[in-house]
């Protein structure tokens, strides 16, 4: 098994309060983990976690990407490693143009510069898959964005930015059922071997198009249940109290 991230024992804390007891979870290379679970359960929080957050304490535990120890790093250490969080409700950023700020991001986190016109016509094709406005790439960062537009731009800086470790909170979540579609295909056609998913969701839509290897419960800041993708149904099924041991 070829490990790309491994969390050990991890408990956090936000304001002095615990939020997580515990979690074990081991992402292999190539692979799509899923996380469930009921509201306040602790799935963002464990997300922002592996990110490195500053306003998430981890007091216990430890995280390793690609069998280093990343628990004490800072967000932009991670992210030059290829981590990349999409995130539930995406903020605006009036002054950035989303051209100018997938650039910056690309140089920053691979160290190396990208050509004006060649650059353009990557974002231009990108956001055409995405069905996105290719105007937009001029507008401000998610500034008058609706809802979707601004998950599909998340989805946009992922596929730009190619990370090893993607990891999607709620992305489906506020969209109609035409651009989960589209969604849930740029997701599948940018992962592939080498690059792993960890993806929170509440529905399915978004895994019709990615076949997950792995399931997780997450309930009261714990895993208390992980299986295989046929856990899914499970869960429709039966709801997630059915798991709590």
């Amino acid at each position: 098994m070829n490990e790309l991230l491994r969390i050990e024992n991890l408990h956090v804390a936000v304001d002095g309060k615990e939020l997580l007891h515990g979690i074990d979870l081991v992402l292999p290379r190539g692979e799509v983990h899923v996380i469930m679970g009921t509201n306040g359960a602790g799935k963002s929080t464990l997300l922002h976690s592996i990110m490195g957050n500053p306003a998430y304490e981890v007091t216990a535990g430890k995280i390793y990407f690609e069998g280093e120890d990343i628990t004490e790093e800072a967000v932009d250490e991670r992210a030059k490693r290829g981590l990349f969080l999409s995130f539930q409700t995406p903020l605006a950023v009036p002054g950035v143009t989303v051209e100018n700020f997938l650039r910056t991001a690309k140089v920053a986190v691979s160290g190396e510069q990208q050509r004006l016109f060649p650059f353009k016509r990557r974002v231009q094709q990108e956001m055409k898959e995405l069905q996105l406005d290719g105007a937009y790439a001029d507008r401000y960062l998610n500034d008058g964005f609706s809802g979707g537009e601004r998950k599909k731009h998340e989805i946009l800086q992922m596929r730009v930015l190619e990370p090893k470790l993607a990891m999607l909170d709620e992305t489906d979540s506020g969209l109609d059922v035409d651009a989960v579609r589209v969604v849930s295909q740029a997701v599948a056609d940018f992962h592939n071997e080498n690059n792993s998913l960890l993806i929170i969701t509440h529905h399915n839509l978004i895994l019709q198009h990615l076949q997950p290897d792995a399931v997780h419960i997450l309930m009261d800041g714990r895993v208390i249940h992980s299986g295989g993708a046929d856990l899914l149904d499970a869960v429709e099924a039966h709801g997630f109290e059915h798991f709590r041991k």
